[in-house]
């Protein structure tokens, strides 16, 4: 491979603000894998947002770049996986798998798709100096004749239309809107754009914690919610504390800790227990040989945390804590609280034209 730009290349990031920003191009923050793409005729490679190569566990991807991508370029996009009409991140996820043969079945079983929202190089010449807006025209040119599963993430520079999707595309499954600046050169590895995420808030029972890595403190909350058989459920984990909060959680919380025996989530080590119940420990392909032990607290203290939104039966991403609740028995704390977002087509995100 020779190409003006070479991998691995970590991609221009954004950094989280709470409105959409005036004067910039917008477009829907998609759920799913960032992904630069290196096309030199026939060899692809696909890096991660680490810089990781992403390219053994998506070969359907990789045959549709040799189909829809000029023969030599580098592309900034994000393979998503579409389902019955929305972006599915947890399908997207069993993607990463070390037998082949199971990469592949999944590929013809769920296939993913990419799309291409910003391009670094074109034949013989890098574009990482050129301004967002002139990047963005390149982009349309060279994939003017690109079809699904390659799709050109739409872009306005209106900033009502913007608005106007961040409420809509949640639906889709789609996280929020990302804006650029229209002068912004690309800068890898860099929080140089801007996020809009949706935020809403829910209250949960605190249920137990891991130790942070760096020593006796706490490192995250583990948070539930009950369902409608009265099961308690992990919904994911609450995290981002400053090191003296997290040494005086370890005083706050030592009082309600328990024998994890007789915990509702005693059985977390049992791997057959996880395919009924929502437990924390779970083996995962992303936490490797991670040390996902936890301390099991009395499940009696609510707190309300801020989240963007779920995945299936838990929150897609880290909460952020907002406050105790000591007004709100645990009990109370069920998945029923949650907000509904209205179904959106994802086919009409990613319409031709």
């Amino acid at each position: 491979m020779d190409l003006p730009v070479m991998p691995p290349v970590k991609p221009m990031l954004a950094k989280s603000v709470k409105k959409i920003p005036p004067g910039m191009q917008y477009e829907a923050k998609w759920d799913g894998f960032r992904a630069i793409v290196h096309r030199d005729g026939d060899e692809v490679v696909i890096g991660s947002r680490t810089g990781k190569p992403l390219t053994r566990y998506f070969p359907e991807v990789v045959a549709a770049v040799r189909e829809n991508l000029p023969p030599r370029c580098v592309i900034d996009g994000e393979i998503v996986l579409p389902w019955e009409g929305r972006l599915d991140f947890d399908r997207l996820s069993e993607r990463i798998h070390p037998a082949d043969s199971r990469v592949r079945l999944l590929a013809g079983e769920t296939p993913a798709a990419l799309v291409a929202f910003d391009i670094l190089a074109l034949d013989d010449t890098s574009l990482l100096s050129a301004p967002q807006t002139e990047r963005r025209a390149v982009l349309e040119g060279a994939l003017a004749g690109a079809s699904p599963p390659v799709h050109v993430a739409p872009a306005t520079t209106d900033p009502a239309l913007a608005q106007d999707w961040f409420e809509r595309y949640e639906g889709a499954g789609l996280d929020g809107v990302v804006a650029k600046p229209l002068d912004l050169p690309y800068r890898p590895d860099t929080r140089a754009m801007y996020k809009i995420k949706h935020e809403r808030t829910a209250d949960c029972v605190v249920a137990g914690y891991r130790f942070h890595k760096s020593g006796p403190v706490v490192g995250s909350l583990l948070l539930g919610l009950y369902d409608a058989r009265g099961s308690l459920q992990h919904v994911g984990v609450c995290a981002a504390f400053t090191m003296k909060r997290r040494a005086e959680l370890l005083e706050e919380l030592d009082p309600l800790r328990i024998d994890p025996a007789a915990h509702p989530w005693s059985a977390w080590a049992d791997a057959t227990a996880h395919e009924g119940s929502r437990l924390p420990g779970a083996p995962s392909r992303w936490s490797g040989k991670k040390d996902l032990s936890w301390v099991a607290l009395s499940p009696e203290r609510v707190c309300e945390v801020a989240y963007d939104h779920m995945e299936g039966d838990r929150f897609r991403h880290t909460t952020q804590f907002r406050r105790w609740r000591p007004d709100r028995t645990a009990t109370g704390c069920t998945y029923a609280q949650l907000e509904e977002v209205v179904r959106y087509d994802l086919s009409e995100v990613l319409r031709p034209g």
